[in-house]
């Protein structure tokens, strides 16, 4: 416990250093062994060999293992003054701008909900009496209360990663604390990282543990996972499309209200020309954009608010009473039916909860809570309750409740804020859609493409240019098409309602498996909210018929997308693993892999995160000679949002020193920004390998005095008991901790007095190691000096002819259009063309 507390006070850095001792399972630690042996250049003898005397036992042997010299574990990188993540708000002027920011951003969709709200509501359901409007006012008071501010406010934004929101945020949270990821680079080295963080014992940690386990061992919850995920995304995206075209089609229309020449047609038009607007100023940022539009949008708010506010004085305050949940019992026992489908046009009230969360890695959880409790949702309430004491007197005027309500004087300035705040919660959809494409292409399921990271200061804020076309043009021709807010409303409902479903599932197993709270607080969650959701999604797929049926085909074509970008990486993965080269060849090739070594580093990219590509093979066959020194590096994205720089760089030898030739493993983060140059990246490299030469030399001068101190070792049988990421051990049954502490300190003392009693001696060996890591240090320097040469494999798969017709279709054709023109790997390098050798390997699969 004290360890972990001055890790934290320490920048939250839950790396071990190599030199120490860990606690282990036998079991665990003859997996972690298996492991590494496929990536050790001949080496096996040096690793300690451990008993299995009591595999069969009830009670798991607690073994202390001394330090594994070539070990991923290694960090291999600390650049002083490194860029920096988190958002420093420190002043009252940084605190008001990015309260500003927070409006324009995150509550433009919610708060122009009560422009089409009521008009969908009424037109599923006409008005034949003042209670049926108390009714439809208690619903979406009710709605609004249980959705936006129970489930997301108070509930769905904690479960963020730190501070990133949306469901692949939750999807890496969870694949985090159990192994349900199916991406089949995960290294162990991985969960030593500084984000991944596992609670202390807690009375429901028994409970989370079995469901941890369930998850890991069925193949079949790990796919409904993946897929409830991308299912999820899918509906963002669709999103995308479906809200600017309600929004804006939804504000311009009121100028048939204030224009009594103005038809539905000239209204499309109007419309057309404001998205184009909006869709090209995107590409300057969220900060940019949301700070000019935040202040537009707190004046839309204002606005609500004062309307709500002299509608309830002018016509009716009786409608207060709708705060009765009674009243939506008569509302549904007196229109039975035509209440049910108009469920549909009352989720439009709750429409941008989600993307609250999906925009949460802008801005802090706390900023989104308070701007909401104590800004939107009164304005919000006091707009819905001035636009029913309308209706109250105005029965008729439900197709354009909110602009029928506005006091005459006051409907211009109005309109045109109205049609100012529609353009920014059409913004607010979008930025949700380009954080979630980011975060499903670091993690594997979306093809690459090219993204603008807008913002030095925030790191979160992105445009993806491809997909603002794209969105663009899918926007026109639903607007185009479907016309009728009343249509484009029920696929709204759609595709809001899809996220929301699959947000409750997943919230619901971070509850169980991370937040270990109460069993009944998770099952009066999931009934209630799921439940309720249901009924919504009941209610808007029975008016699928009327146009919305195209948000639907949307989004099964982006999921059909996703899923096959996941299935055919997986696949290729998995065939690069079979066909790695073997050390056994690599022995039989010999120190100049049976070819010429020429001067320079050569750093071979691959995505293996183990082992040497059989790409490199392929090189060996195809060029004359290969370079002094090889550094296989992978770059790859792990189940966090930042990875910190002095944890960027593992390093591992691969084969004997003579080879010159390692492994390296760059790691990222799915919110992290790659910006260095390749001059930058080979400094880093270069410095990163050196250090890990460095410490290796280290290690090796220390490994005798280690395994010594691991043989004098007590080896005691302790109850079942928990291995933290960072090395600590956290007993359920018999406190382990203080007898850990106790023989730690004997051994240091031990130490201690042994080295106070030792003569001054220099060990030949001693100097014999120094000379040889001076040598390979002068070495790596003049490699470096002679240049630097990217290695690039191209791996293509391809279907064999006895497989499946499914199968050839999904790798020949899809899989294979979406490589082609998904965005290459070189083209993040930045590396010249003359420091560039490509070449293609492909593999049938």
């Amino acid at each position: 416990m004290a360890e972990e507390g001055s890790e934290k006070e320490n920048g939250g850095s839950a790396s071990m250093d190599s030199m120490e001792s860990r606690w282990v399972y036998q079991d665990a630690l003859e997996s972690e062994i298996d492991n590494s042996l496929d990536d050790r250049g001949g080496e096996e003898e040096d690793l300690p060999r451990m008993d299995s005397d009591d595999e069969d036992s009830a009670e798991q042997r607690l073994i202390r293992t001394g330090p594994q010299i070539d070990s991923f574990d290694v960090e291999a990188l600390e650049v002083p003054g490194a860029q920096r993540n988190e958002i420093e708000d420190v002043t009252m002027g940084r605190r008001t701008i990015l309260a500003f920011q927070t409006l324009g951003v995150v509550f433009g969709d919610v708060g122009t909900s009560p422009l089409y709200t009521f008009s969908v509501m009424f037109s599923k359901a006409p008005v034949s009496g003042n209670e049926d409007i108390l009714g439809a006012l208690s619903l979406v008071l009710y709605t609004l209360i249980l959705f936006p501010v129970i489930k997301y406010v108070l509930i769905v934004l904690w479960a963020n990663d730190n501070g990133e929101g949306g469901t692949f945020a939750l999807y890496s949270l969870i694949c985090r604390h159990a192994k349900v990821s199916l991406l089949p680079n995960q290294l162990p080295s991985d969960a030593r990282i500084s984000s991944f963080r596992l609670k202390v014992p807690s009375p429901e940690l028994e409970r989370s543990l079995k469901i941890k386990e369930r998850l890991e061992a069925s193949l079949f919850l790990k796919k409904l996972i993946l897929m409830l995920v991308l299912a999820a995304t899918s509906m963002v995206i669709a999103g995308g499309v479906v809200t600017p075209a309600m929004s804006v089609i939804s504000a311009v229309g009121g100028l048939k209200i204030g224009v009594s020449g103005i038809k539905q047609d000239h209204v499309v038009m109007i419309s057309v020309a404001f998205l184009i607007i909006l869709f090209s100023v995107q590409k300057y940022g969220t900060s940019k954009v949301g700070l000019v539009v935040g202040p537009a949008l707190f004046i839309w708010f204002c606005s609500l608010g004062g309307i709500g506010m002299y509608n309830l004085v002018k016509y009716d305050t009786l409608v207060l009473r709708a705060f009765n949940p009674v009243h939506i019992y008569y509302f549904f026992k007196r229109n039975s039916m035509k209440a049910w489908y108009s469920l549909g046009g009352c989720l439009l009230c709750a429409t941008g909860s989600e993307a609250m969360f999906a925009d949460l890695c802008y801005f802090s959880v706390r900023s989104v809570q308070l701007t909401f409790m104590f800004l939107v949702l009164p304005c919000l309430l006091l707009g819905y309750l001035g636009q029913a004491a309308y209706l109250m007197e105005n029965h008729a005027d439900t197709t354009q409740a909110f602009f029928s309500s506005i006091p005459s004087g006051a409907f211009w300035p109005v309109f045109l804020i109205a049609n100012v705040a529609a353009l920014i919660a059409s913004r607010t959809m979008t930025t949700a859609t380009f954080s979630c494409i980011k975060q499903s292409t670091a993690l594997g399921c979306f093809p690459r493409l090219k993204i603008i990271h807008t913002s030095r200061k925030f790191m979160g804020q992105i445009y993806i240019p491809v997909m603002n076309w794209f969105l663009l043009v899918l926007t026109l021709v639903l607007v185009c098409t479907i016309s009728s807010i009343y249509e484009i409303g029920n696929a709204y409902g759609i595709a809001e309602l899809g996220v929301m479903m699959m947000t409750t599932i997943l919230v619901t197993i971070v509850m169980l498996l991370i937040w270990q709270i109460n069993i009944l607080t998770v099952l009066s969650f999931v009934i209630i909210f799921l439940g309720l959701e249901l009924t919504f999604f009941s209610s808007v797929l029975s008016s699928v018929g009327d146009g919305s049926w195209i948000i639907l085909v949307f989004g099964i074509v982006i999921f059909l997308i996703m899923y096959i970008w996941n299935y055919g990486n997986n696949i290729k993965y998995e065939t690069e693993v079979k066909r790695k080269m073997s050390m056994d060849l690599m022995r039989k090739l010999g120190p100049n892999f049976g070819t010429v070594r020429a001067p320079g580093i050569g750093l071979l990219y691959n995505e293996l995160a183990k082992g040497v590509p059989a790409i490199f093979g392929h090189f060996l066959t195809t060029l004359p000679a290969v370079h002094s020194m090889i550094i296989i590096v992978c770059i790859k994205y792990v189940p966090v949002p930042v990875v910190l720089q002095s944890e960027r760089f593992l390093f591992r030898r691969v084969c004997p020193k003579s080879y010159h030739m390692f492994r390296c493993v760059a790691r990222y983060g799915y919110k992290d920004v790659r910006k260095e140059n390749h001059q930058t990246f080979e400094q880093l490299l270069i410095e990163s390998l050196e250090k890990f030469i460095r410490r290796e030399a280290q290690e090796r001068s220390l490994e005798s005095d280690s395994d010594e101190d691991s043989d004098s070792e007590e080896k005691n049988s302790f109850s079942r008991v928990l291995i933290a990421p960072n090395g600590s051990v956290y007993s359920l049954g018999v406190p382990l901790l203080a007898e850990f502490e106790d023989t730690r300190k004997s051994i240091s003392e031990a130490s201690t007095s042994e080295e106070v009693k030792a003569e001054p001696y220099t060990d030949p060996s001693f100097l014999d190691a120094e000379q040889s890591l001076d040598k390979e240090l002068y070495f790596i320097r003049k490699a470096k000096e002679c240049g630097v040469v990217y290695l690039l494999g191209h791996g293509d798969i391809r279907a064999r002819k006895d497989s499946w017709f499914i199968k050839k279709l999904v790798i020949n054709y899809f899989y294979a259009f979406l490589r082609k023109n998904c965005r290459r790997g070189v083209a993040n390098l930045s590396v010249p063309h003359s420091h560039l050798v490509q070449v293609g390997m492909q593999y049938m699969v």
